[in-house]
């Protein structure tokens, strides 16, 4: 069974940053697509980014714009945890964020393609 637990989330004034982690369980990094989403308030869940962890355990990322330049993502699959550090946070980053993982290649944002949700943790971003 795939469980993803996030943590970090919390509230920081714009400009600052935050750390989120996803620890997972019940699922490999090897070769698998994982990635990030957010829902604000009212919005549609969007994917932030995500990442491909290649057999040698080297990774790809890959990013949404909006977020491209300030958010990374990494990953310690010895630890099976996920990370998505957020820097230059803006009020509008404002949402619930929620780790996922995929079992379609090649990785995309979709949502559609993801399977397994964490339950999310909420960040806020004031001005």
């Amino acid at each position: 069974q795939v469980q993803l637990v996030e943590s970090g989330g919390g509230s920081v004034q714009a400009g600052g940053s935050l750390r989120l982690s996803c620890a997972v369980s019940g699922h490999t990094f090897i070769r698998h697509c994982m990635g990030w989403f957010r829902q604000a308030p009212g919005k549609e869940r969007e994917g932030v980014g995500g990442i491909y962890t290649f057999t040698d355990s080297t990774f790809s990322t890959f990013y949404a714009t909006s977020v491209k330049g300030r958010f990374t993502i990494s990953q310690d699959s010895a630890k099976s945890t996920l990370y998505l550090q957020m820097n230059s946070l803006r009020p509008e980053d404002t949402a619930v964020y929620y780790c996922a993982t995929s079992a379609s290649f090649p990785c995309t944002l979709s949502r559609a393609d993801y399977t397994n949700w964490g339950q999310g943790t909420q960040v806020t971003v004031s001005s």
